[in-house]
């Protein structure tokens, strides 16, 4: 599987390359490349009233960027803004189920969102978490019953801080499957 990664506007280098390296090591058989290219997040996608953009919108332009890419089988958008998605207060991420296409957010990542002092670490592994979350949507995966699976609705940070960054043995299975048939596709 072929993964770009997208700045959506002013993302830190060293987080793109970290989410990249750790990315390979997640996803057996991947390659997982920084595109040069950075979009900016719409504006169009700004809601006043919430003070928050519409992640469904940047997704979609997500998707844009990809029709136009089409070497790469799967592309994760990392904005550094606040989202939420319709019917819900915020979100960490979104992605199109069994589409090309995911999306995740810092703002709500960062522990200083809650108060706390700056920890790269902590950052880290929660950006991880989340872009391995939205990558197995794109892969068919629902969300997991199982709270340590990485594919496990987090409703909260604290949440996000509870699961692992893999899959458990179904939703890996599931992923392995999809991978493996893309790659034969190609």
């Amino acid at each position: 599987m072929k993964i770009a990664l997208l700045a959506m506007g002013q993302i830190a280098p060293n987080i793109l390359s970290d989410v990249s390296r750790t990315l390979t090591a997640i996803f057996p058989d991947t390659t997982s490349t920084v595109s040069q290219e950075v979009l900016a997040v719409p504006q169009q996608a700004f809601n006043k009233e919430r003070n928050q953009y519409n992640s469904t919108q940047i997704l979609n332009h997500i998707q844009t960027f990809a029709h136009n890419h089409g070497e790469f089988q799967r592309v994760l958008g990392i904005a550094d803004v606040d989202v939420y998605a319709s019917g819900l207060n915020y979100v960490f991420g979104e992605a199109y189920i069994s589409g090309r296409v995911g999306l995740i957010s810092l703002w709500r990542l960062r522990p200083e969102f809650y108060g706390e002092e700056p920890d790269s670490g902590a950052l880290k592994l929660r950006i991880l978490k989340e872009a391995v979350h939205e990558l197995g949507h794109t892969l068919g995966l629902q969300h997991c019953t199982h709270s340590y699976c990485v594919m496990h609705f987090s409703n909260s940070i604290f949440e996000v801080d509870k699961k692992q960054s893999l899959f458990c043995d179904q939703c890996y299975l599931t992923a392995s499957l999809t991978i493996n048939r893309m790659d034969q596709q190609t």
